[in-house]
Formats: C-alpha cells, structure tokens, sequence
C-alpha cells in the first residue's frame, strides 16, 4: 500500500508514526522531521508501543519501503509506503518555501550563527593556502549537495566584503541526472540566488556498464570535464567543496586500503591543463557545521545523484556501503576514547618525520633510508 505526500499531510499526526529505514549515511543528508530512523527488520517490534497508530514507512525513493509496507499488512500492522519515497517529501517541501526569505536568512547566519565555525574557517583557508589571488577567476564546481551549495554562498558573501580583486563562476556539470535531481539542484540555486550556469556530459552513460572501479573512473572523468568547461570560460582554477572530515578520512583510507600515507591537498596545479589549478576552500570547515547551517536554515539537497545509487543504499542490500563510511565510524569510535582523534589524524601529515621514514617518494622518485643510512652515521 502507497501513500502520497499531499495525502500524509492531511492526516493527523497524532494518527501515525513514520519510520525512516535509509542508512545512517542517507540520513545525515536529511530526514522528514520526527521520522524514527530503524531498520525494516526492527519495526515490527518497535511498532508494537503504536498499536493504534498507522505506520508510514520511506526509503530513498518508495522501493524498499513498500516491500516492507506490505510485509507489516501481512502481520496486521496498517502500513503505507511513501510514494516515490523521501525524494517526493523533499520536492513538496522545497515548493513551499519563501525564497527570499530563505535566502536572506541563509547568508545572515553565515555573519552571525556560523561565522566562527564556517565563514571564520572558510577565510583562515583562503589566507593559510593562499588560495584567492588578485585577477584570479575562480569556477566554483557545485554538485547540488550542502558542501557545494554553502561554497557557492560563501563564495558570494568573499566576494561582496573582500578587498581581493576576483572573479566567479558558478558551475554544475550535469553527467546525466535524472530530470529529478537536476530540478533539485536548479531550484535550490534559485532559492539560494546563486547564478548557475549548466554544461551537460555524457558521464554517467560512459561508466554505467563498467564493472571494476567504476566510481574511480567517474571521479577521473568529472574532474576533467570540470577543468576544461572552466577553462572555455577563462577561469584559471576550480573550486570543490571538500572538508576537514574529508580530509581525515582520505589519510585513514590511504593507510588502512592504499597502504601508503597522502593527503587531500588544500590546492592542487593540474596536470592535464596547463595554467589550471584546483583549491578546497572548506579546508577547515567540519561537516557536523555544514549540517548545522544546512538545518538551520531549512535547506535540502540532494544526497547523490548518481545512477549507481539512484534509488536506495538499502535496495542493494547493503552493497553500496562505501569505505568512506566505514572510515567515519572508526573515526567516531576512536573519538570515544581519544576525543583529540581528528585534529590528531589531521596534524599527522603536518608533522611527518622523514628521519624515521623507511622510504618516501617525491616527484615520482622513490627514497629509502638505506640510501643515505651509511653516509650520515
């Protein structure tokens, strides 16, 4: 059995309970206000202190939630799916919203709320890295998540109070969205004010087919239709939305899947085009702060538009878990005993050794100790 949004909202909310069964990685993108997060298996039992109440199930787009629907009709339970799942929520709520308004408080909250956590960051990046320069022309790459979307804002508010002389671009590659998750990303940039402009690509079809590493191969790929559409437009360097927690997590990954010790660097020169560079300038800026600003100001955005994950993390049984998520809960289990973790991961990489480094590379080149081990005894 299914239910529509506009069908749920003229219920009475003492009538019903809502139950949330995404992963905790779907979740942290955003939820419909007081749904439980639980799995399928847990709600039977859950249900039972809601005997009277109906139970209102969603996923990420009504698959996995009507399978479980059904399932509790069968126990007795009354049990409706929300069609089209949390996606059709998020479409409903975004149409009720005040532009404007949502605009204004949006960039407010980044001078008062949030402007030690984020926009102070933000700026301690810039100055740090040097990331800003005078006469640069900056493509701010938006992919239609909350770290894109806050850059752009960011972006916006440096340059209306900074005293460089700078340009921007706001850019969104489309590598074959859904005609959904396209409307989203267009209709947040309208709230939000920031003037988009669109390059499409043929991505998504190019790696769709391909088995082994796909993911790698789109990242590659996004990369260098980045590069090149900022180029045409003049621009000199690409701005990505990466954070502080990004950075941690790609520093444990390296060691416990690369078997080697890297950082995502706050600035890059490219490689491939000439003259092109890449910054990051939410170096600094934890991801629990982006949420923050995110709720605060009653924002959604897309969690991933991509067809690999085009419905839910849950419709393929849990294969989509990703090793980055898996990176966060070690993170967050370490946190419990050593509450300095983070900064500590962080720091690493700012204090490397290299006397008690067994071997290194740089520029390509491959060090040892041995190699001077004799020469400085």
């Amino acid at each position: 059995m299914e239910i529509t949004v506009e069908e749920l909202e003229k219920l009475n909310k003492d009538d019903y309970v809502i139950y949330d069964i995404r992963d905790s990685l779907e979740r942290s993108y955003g939820y419909i206000p007081d749904s439980i997060s639980i799995t399928p298996e847990e709600i039977e039992n859950r249900h039972a202190a809601f005997k009277s109440k109906t139970a209102i199930i969603y996923c990420a787009r009504g698959v996995v939630s009507l399978e479980a629907s059904e399932k509790l009709c069968r126990s007795g339970i009354k049990a409706y799916s929300l069609k089209e799942g949390y996606i059709s929520w998020l479409r409903s709520e975004m149409k009720r919203q005040n532009a404007d308004t949502v605009c204004q408080n949006a960039e407010r909250s980044l001078h008062k709320k949030f402007k030690k956590n984020i926009f102070g960051k933000f700026i301690k990046a810039l100055k740090t890295y040097r990331l800003v320069n005078e006469g640069d022309k900056i493509a701010v790459c938006i992919s239609g998540g909350k770290d894109s979307f806050l850059m752009a804002k960011l972006f916006q508010e440096l340059k209306l109070h900074s005293e460089v002389n700078f340009e921007v671009e706001y850019i969104v590659m489309d590598p074959g969205y859904n005609a959904e998750n396209r409307n989203i990303i267009e209709q947040n940039a309208k709230t939000l004010k920031i003037p988009i402009r669109i390059f499409e690509s043929n991505i998504f079809e190019s790696v769709y087919t391909v088995e082994k590493s796909p993911c790698y191969l789109c990242a590659r790929m996004r990369r260098g239709y980045l590069y090149s559409f900022a180029k045409s437009l003049g621009c000199n360097k690409i701005a990505l939305g990466h954070h502080y927690d990004d950075v941690i997590e790609t520093i444990l990954m390296g060691m416990l899947h690369g078997a080697q010790i890297q950082t995502m660097m706050p600035k890059l020169h490219s490689t491939n085009f000439e003259g092109m560079e890449l910054i990051r300038p939410l170096y600094f800026i934890r991801e629990e702060d982006i949420k923050a600003w995110r709720d605060y100001n009653g924002l959604h955005f897309i969690q991933c538009a991509c067809k690999f994950t085009d419905t839910c993390t849950t419709c393929n049984n849990g294969q989509n878990h990703s090793k980055r998520q898996e990176t966060k809960e070690l993170i967050r289990a370490l946190k419990e005993s050593n509450p300095d973790v983070e900064k500590c991961i962080f720091k690493s990489v700012e204090n490397v050794n290299i006397d008690t480094v067994i071997a290194y590379k740089q520029n390509g080149v491959r060090h040892n100790f041995l190699d001077t081990y004799d020469i400085d005894k």
